[in-house]
């Protein structure tokens, strides 16, 4: 698979565990657990919803990198690549069968 079509994948992989939550795991630091269950769940779907992609914030075009405003918090999120045992990272990220991807939801004052 070439490079193009390598990161269109990945970024297609991305982009449906974002918006579906199905692919992969989904973690919150402890300052989202904080804000209470109303405050995760709209942060989940703000989540879904972005689409805000730019050359700032997604380099690479995978769209495993995002951030938005809730409440005047700032909230970052991220996907990252393992294995399927969770304890290296994926040998091939455009590859479901040997990756599970993370997504992390956290205040910015938290990365």
């Amino acid at each position: 698979m070439n490079f193009r079509k390598r990161t269109q994948r990945i970024r297609e992989l991305n982009d449906k565990f974002r918006r579906t939550g199905f692919g992969g795991r989904q973690m919150i630091t402890a300052g989202i657990q904080e804000m209470g269950l109303p405050a995760i769940l709209t942060i989940r779907q703000l989540v879904a919803k972005d689409d805000a992609f730019c050359e700032d914030n997604d380099p690479y075009g995978e769209h495993d990198f995002g951030d938005l405003t809730y409440r005047n918090e700032k909230v970052f999120w991220k996907i990252d690549y393992y294995d399927a045992t969770l304890t290296v990272g994926s040998p091939d990220p455009a590859d479901p069968d040997v990756t599970t991807r993370v997504l992390t939801i956290m205040l910015a004052s938290e990365y």
